[in-house]
């Protein structure tokens, strides 16, 4: 259970019919979102009132018609996720700004400009988002915004989602530490350790992602590392 100066109240509204918890609204955040959190570690206390402010508990039958159970957990999972979290709008300025983050990094990670064939920066990718006042909702996944996010920014910045196929080749001195590196960064595609101890690997990656690869392996190897794109789609 979570502490109580953490706590505010989720509620599920239905055919004229109110029903609340107390739960951390941080957390409870997260789960609405779809992180996988243990209910326990969400709520304050399993009871679910009509009226918490004067301690009214909801009836067994009005759970057992809205919600086709009186299974305690269920039915918070289900106020928590279809229901209403009333967080501080401190709270909610900074669930927007961490999803905002990650929207930013899976563009800056998997997209490039296709004519440079190179990532935009993410501080690029961020002011884009201000010029054209994108909306983003904290309660949703970042995962489930970004084709939004893209559309907007296409007005301005040329995007290309693209995966690549890279051949790889590491002297054997380097093999070792690089390999977890490569799997790291991308799906190990085909791997082949060489007679001399060398490896040779083909790396499935996003576009966005092969800078950074590439100076990660050039550091690990001080420059004796043979990359060569095969693929890309």
């Amino acid at each position: 259970m979570v502490d109580l100066e953490d706590a505010v109240i989720a509620r599920y509204k239905r055919e004229g019919k109110n029903f609340e918890i107390m739960v951390d609204g941080d957390k409870a955040l997260l789960f609405k979102g779809g992180k996988e959190i243990p209910i326990n570690e969400v709520v304050i206390t399993m009871d679910i009132f009509s009226d918490i402010k004067k301690g009214l508990h909801a009836a067994e039958n009005d759970l057992m018609i809205h919600f086709k159970t009186i299974n305690k957990e269920e039915v918070c999972k289900k106020i928590i996720k279809d229901g209403e979290v009333q967080i501080t709008a401190e709270q909610q300025k900074k669930f927007r700004e961490e999803k905002i983050k990650q929207i930013i990094n899976i563009i800056h990670r998997n997209a490039v400009d296709p004519k440079t064939g190179l990532p935009h920066p993410p501080q690029r990718i961020e002011n884009v988002m201000n010029e054209k006042k994108v909306s983003i909702d904290p309660f949703k996944t970042a995962e489930s915004q970004v084709e939004k996010v893209v559309s907007a920014l296409r007005e301005v910045l040329p995007i290309k989602f693209e995966i690549r196929e890279i051949a790889i080749k590491i002297p054997a001195q380097y093999s070792g530490k690089s390999f977890g590196v490569l799997k790291q960064y991308g799906k190990v595609m085909k791997e082949e350790w060489l007679s001399n101890g060398s490896l040779a690997v083909v790396l499935e990656i996003p576009a966005g992602m092969q800078e950074d690869l590439f100076d990660k392996l050039n550091g690990l190897t001080s420059g004796n590392v043979e990359t060569k794109i095969i693929r890309t789609r």
